[in-house]
């Protein structure tokens, strides 16, 4: 579908959403429907409503980002367009801003100097097309985290893992106990972990030599053999129910005891704050694998798109400021486990894991750009689906390689 031909006939007469009777009722869209998700929302609805006359109009949509997406874009596409919406950071808008169809913030962006406050440049440059900005960034959220109950191991004898190489050693000994030794779902899940081998195990400069530079010579290095290595280990590591599981469904099972391990991004830490659990005591987490302390800066940011009615363009600005003000970042943040955008409020109360994220941030060479920041969603999705036939396969690492070395070639 050529999104900008079908922009040019709606711009002129985009429709206001009919569930607004109030100009300053403000549908939200959004895929936070986990517990600490859920919880992560409510934070930012309290915040918007306390701003005065505003009213945040929840739009929740059960599933993933891969579900949510498509019924987004549809909907502003159709002309009925929410007023605000999360999207991941990076490409996932990119027709739509070029088609027109996002409200400019730029002048709001300037005015609060967003480049000044938010952390890596990067997330802010996502939301950049052609010197506009078009969407702000509410948080930092990293895939690159490996989450452990530590009681699972103790209890058992065994040595909590620093790294991946030790956890699998120790994965014999959890089955014999009846313990699932890695929890995931698919597909989503499953292409995610990848991703994470491929940072955390095949290091920085292979990892952007293949989602940034597009090398086919990289792809077919050893540090890239090693990252299908070990993909292949997680593949035996898994029970045999996990096809269609939700990932907070997965870190409840490492919550309660009956997997070990969860490779997740650091939003599962969300779940272990609504369970009660303390960093350090009842689990562990271990940022690249226990291997490379890198975090891809990807996260969730908000759009706002265009429609005829200046009373809603006037509240989407107000959310819009809300999002980055010192105040929400703090709340939101500590409840979804996510990094904050602004590196200048007090997050005392942060847990261990966090911390750990904060510091690792401290450091620009820590910081590499996300997945959906540097190739666009055709080629994650290849990506996604060569992961998940790999994991339900016997395919082997050279298979996985040269398909991957053919998405690649063609890759935007």
């Amino acid at each position: 579908m050529n999104i900008r031909l079908v922009a040019a006939a709606l711009l002129a007469s985009v429709a206001i959403p009919a569930f607004s009777a109030n100009a300053t009722d403000l549908e939200v869209t959004h895929w936070w429907t986990s517990g600490g998700e859920a919880a992560a929302v409510k934070v930012l609805a309290e915040q918007y409503n306390g701003l005065g006359d505003n009213h945040w109009v929840d739009g929740a949509i059960a599933g993933s980002g891969s579900t949510a997406t498509p019924l987004i874009v549809s909907r502003i596409l159709g002309g009925n367009p929410m007023g605000a919406t999360q999207l991941n950071t990076g490409r996932d808008a990119e027709e739509l801003v070029k088609a027109g169809l996002m409200t400019d913030l730029t002048d709001l962006a300037e005015k609060e100097h967003w480049k000044d406050i938010i952390r890596p440049a990067s997330l802010l440059a996502s939301c950049t097309y052609e010197g506009r900005v078009y969407c702000v960034p509410l948080n930092i959220h990293s895939w690159q985290w490996m989450w452990v109950n530590r009681h699972v191991f103790e209890d058992n004898g065994m040595k909590v893992p620093a790294n991946w190489d030790e956890f699998v050693a120790d994965a014999p000994k959890l089955r014999e106990k009846g313990i699932v030794p890695l929890a995931t779902g698919a597909p989503w899940q499953v292409d995610g972990m990848r991703s994470v081998m491929q940072i955390g195990i095949g290091g920085k400069e292979t990892y952007l030599a293949i989602y940034q530079k597009k090398d086919a010579d990289a792809v077919k290095s050893p540090e890239n053999r090693k990252v299908w290595d070990a993909f292949a280990q997680a593949r035996d590591l898994v029970d045999e129910s996990y096809s269609g599981r939700d990932w907070n469904v997965a870190t409840n099972m490492v919550i309660t005891g009956k997997a070990a391990a969860q490779i997740m991004g650091d939003w599962a830490q969300g779940e272990f704050g609504v369970a009660k659990q303390v960093a350090g005591k009842d689990y562990d987490c271990l940022p690249g694998l226990g291997f490379n302390g890198l975090l891809d800066t990807g996260g969730d940011s908000f759009y706002f798109p265009k429609n005829s009615n200046p009373d809603i363009t006037k509240a989407q600005l107000e959310l819009a400021s809300m999002l980055v003000s010192k105040e929400t970042q703090v709340k939101f943040n500590l409840a979804k486990g996510s990094l904050p955008v602004r590196g200048d409020i007090d997050l005392s109360a942060a847990s261990s894991c966090m911390k750990k994220g904060l510091e690792i941030l401290k450091n620009p060479d820590n910081v590499v750009p996300g997945v959906t920041q540097l190739i666009d969603p055709d080629t994650r999705g290849q990506m996604t689906d060569l992961g998940l036939q790999f994991f339900s396969s016997k395919m082997t690492v050279d298979e996985a390689i040269e398909k991957q070395a053919a998405i690649f070639k063609q890759a935007q």
